[in-house]
């Protein structure tokens, strides 16, 4: 899942950097975020998970979140129905996408591979005690920041991981010296991780 303003194309040429053997049988599924206006951007129509008021408020549009993760689960029920088992599939997302990424996943029914949540936080932290799926308690999360963040704040995903943590989940957190962005560094992290999560070997040295 892609970040705000952005689109499903952000990350296209992701897969290609991961050094994941082409010979493995992964299908990569880039959606696009509905298009809303964003109080935060004068109220600017753009691709967006949800409505972000103010950088205080940031992640709180509560019925955009649980609209957008309706979605999500959408597309995991079609790749269920297409054959992949939930405990193959991966939540992905950067930014936005993120924060998606851990909010859907973490309540998901059934298990899943892994969640993979970059530059991003968990939204709605307070409801996770009640609404947490037992299936998700043991799902692999890594959660990586840039510590000059200057979109996402680095405490806001520290602090999100240290929360999970706190709560039992088995995250491995990365931290790099860049900005709101995605560096070589963590792309070969990410192909090792997906690789191993999935069950398979990878060619990132």
């Amino acid at each position: 899942m892609h970040g705000l303003g952005a689109d499903g194309h952000d990350f296209a040429s992701l897969p290609l950097q991961l050094g994941v053997s082409p010979d493995l049988a992964v299908r990569y599924v880039f959606p696009h975020a509905p298009v809303i206006p964003v109080t935060l951007n004068m109220g600017m129509r753009m691709r967006a998970w949800y409505d972000i008021v103010s950088l205080d408020a940031r992640g709180q549009d509560e019925t955009g979140i649980r609209r957008s993760a309706a979605s999500i689960e959408d597309l995991i029920a079609r790749e269920v129905d297409r054959g992949v088992p939930s405990s193959r599939i991966v939540l992905a997302g950067f930014s936005q996408g993120a924060a998606m990424a851990l909010f859907t996943g973490l309540r998901h029914a059934a298990p899943l591979a892994g969640i993979l949540a970059l530059s991003g936080y968990l939204p709605l932290h307070e409801s996770l005690p009640a609404e947490a799926s037992a299936a998700s308690q043991q799902v692999e999360i890594l959660q990586a920041h840039g510590q000059h963040d200057d979109v996402v704040p680095y405490h806001l995903g520290h602090g999100s991981a240290e929360l999970l943590r706190a709560a039992g989940y088995d995250v491995e957190w990365h931290e790099y010296a860049m900005a709101h962005q995605v560096c070589p560094e963590e792309v070969q992290e990410i192909g090792r991780w997906l690789a191993r999560v999935l069950g398979c070997e990878t060619n990132v040295s």
